[in-house]
């Protein structure tokens, strides 16, 4: 949904909170990004890439099903049971070799979407960057299906986050180069077409194409 459609009622508050998430990630975020692709050989960091997406089936699967999208779910769970299996715990993705591809992904946003709950205004949140009030519970449920919060050491719970977190960062370094203009209304685009684009399973047309590593944000 463009912004003209939706509006942007918070957009002074959104902009404080972009600038503040801009400044972290020139100091932190981005620094530890750079140093991540120069220290790690590229077949390893395709590997933590396919773990983590690996992961991320269980949460495609439960939003599968809370969808009724059940033959979409029979093809998520055999993904995540063979990439698990033969694919050594999901760092090799053997599951598309074998012809069974990866879906764009269901989270619970898009599952209230299809149960009808509103949107609501676009949101900057702090650190976590852009969302609207219907994405704030799906946040939550989300992550509890991750694996990172069924582990009970805290130490190697943060170390999992962090480490995920650092290979969100560095597969969007590359997409930098296609940002122009007001940033902030740049990402507030593309954020908010691509929920649309998933929401709609793809059916719908807008203005920036395939976002290809634009889809983390």
């Amino acid at each position: 949904m463009a912004l003209d459609d939706l509006g942007d009622p918070l957009r002074d508050v959104n902009r404080a909170v972009f600038r503040f998430n801009e400044a972290i990630d020139n100091a932190v975020a981005k620094p530890l990004a750079q140093g991540y692709q120069r220290a790690v050989p590229t077949r390893l960091q395709w590997g933590v890439s396919n773990f983590f997406s690996n992961i991320g089936e269980l949460q495609n699967v439960l939003n599968d099903l809370l969808q009724g999208k059940m033959f979409q779910a029979g093809r998520d769970s055999s993904r995540f049971l063979i990439n698990t299996t033969v694919g050594m715990g999901g760092f090799f993705d053997v599951a598309s070799r074998m012809g069974i591809a990866a879906s764009d992904g269901e989270d619970f946003g898009q599952t209230l979407a299809v149960w009808g709950v509103p949107q609501g205004p676009y949101l900057m949140l702090p650190l976590l960057g852009p969302s609207t009030v219907r994405e704030l519970p799906s946040r939550l449920v989300d992550r509890w299906v991750g694996l990172s919060e069924q582990l009970d050491d805290v130490a190697a719970r943060n170390a999992l986050l962090g480490l995920q977190l650092v290979d969100t960062r560095a597969r969007l370094l590359n997409a930098e180069a296609a940002v122009s203009g007001d940033r902030y209304l740049f990402l507030q685009q593309v954020y908010l077409q691509r929920r649309d684009f998933l929401i709609n399973d793809g059916v719908i047309e807008d203005d920036f194409g395939d976002f290809g590593e634009y889809d983390d944000y």
